[in-house]
């Protein structure tokens, strides 16, 4: 399945700040988390999610994956350190709970902060793990994910799956040269978060620095599709990739900059198409 082009919202041309997290957050729930649908739907149909899962979601973000998960029959519990992002997803998992309800209904919890909120001494642990945050394209975007992982797998059986997600070679990702932008930009600080080429084994090494054993891997054809120019920024935007890029210059100008970039997957009829690869490792817990 690939992911339809989102549909066209009226908004501000310009994309929301840095701080304005509810307005990103909603730009990463509308536009831009359904462009990595095809890489849940593979993890997924991989191990057999179903009814036997208790998945516990790293960085759930808006709860997407989650939802997916939770329609196999999965009980669901997802993390993130976005207040923003977990208010969506409570939206989406638990309707009519409020955002600021004790976020538990039956199977599904959505908490904010890291793994160590999940913890809950009356619920059997985990049996799958899953970061699907992709790490690859910007420098030092996996130093904090070690921790979190080991940090989950404490909550996890024994033997249990730990999926890691990561960007494609450059070569088979369009949006890699967009990503650019962000990485000329970000030279002028000298900054560690300027972007970087993917690498063949970048997921390998996290896992291993996590005390992980692989086994078994994955790529996932995962185009970003975008109703128009002005969708594709935000979304883009929504991402977080482009926030040192602001810092170093100024949101007008890496814009600007972005929409130049997407010139080339511009189509006739005004969207944007962005064929990409992603990339995903399945490994075990000790």
């Amino acid at each position: 399945m690939t992911p339809m082009l989102v549909q066209h919202h009226p908004h501000p041309a310009s994309a929301p700040p840095a701080t304005d997290a509810p307005g990103r957050a909603r730009d990463w729930a509308e536009i831009q988390e359904r462009m990595l649908v095809p890489l849940y739907e593979a993890v997924y149909e991989h191990l057999e999610v179903g009814t036997g899962t208790r998945l516990l979601g790293l960085g759930c973000g808006s709860g997407l994956a989650l939802l997916m998960a939770a329609a196999r029959g999965a009980q669901v519990t997802g993390v993130d350190t976005d207040h923003a992002r977990v208010d969506l997803a409570k939206e989406r998992l638990l309707p009519g709970s409020g955002a600021h309800d004790t976020p538990r209904r039956g199977e599904t919890r959505l908490l904010y902060g890291g793994p160590a909120e999940a913890a809950d001494p009356t619920r059997p642990a985990y049996n799958l793990v899953t970061a699907f945050q992709p790490i690859g394209c910007t420098a030092g975007d996996s130093e904090g994910l070690v921790p979190a992982l080991a940090s989950g797998m404490r909550l996890a059986e024994r033997g249990s799956a730990v999926v890691l997600a990561g960007w494609g070679p450059p070569e088979r990702c369009a949006t890699s040269t967009v990503l650019r932008v962000a990485g000329r930009l970000t030279e002028r600080l000298r900054t560690r978060s300027g972007w970087r080429p993917a690498t063949r084994d970048d997921l390998e090494d996290v896992a291993a620095r996590a005390g992980l054993k692989p086994d078994g891997s994955g790529r996932v054809a995962c185009p970003f599709g975008y109703a128009d120019v002005e969708s594709a920024v935000r979304g883009l935007f929504s991402t977080g990739l482009f926030d040192a890029a602001v810092e170093a210059s100024d949101q007008a100008t890496v814009e600007k900059e972005v929409t130049e970039a997407l010139h080339p997957y511009l189509r006739p009829d005004g969207t944007v198409w962005m064929p990409n690869v992603f990339r995903y490792l399945v490994a075990r817990t000790p």
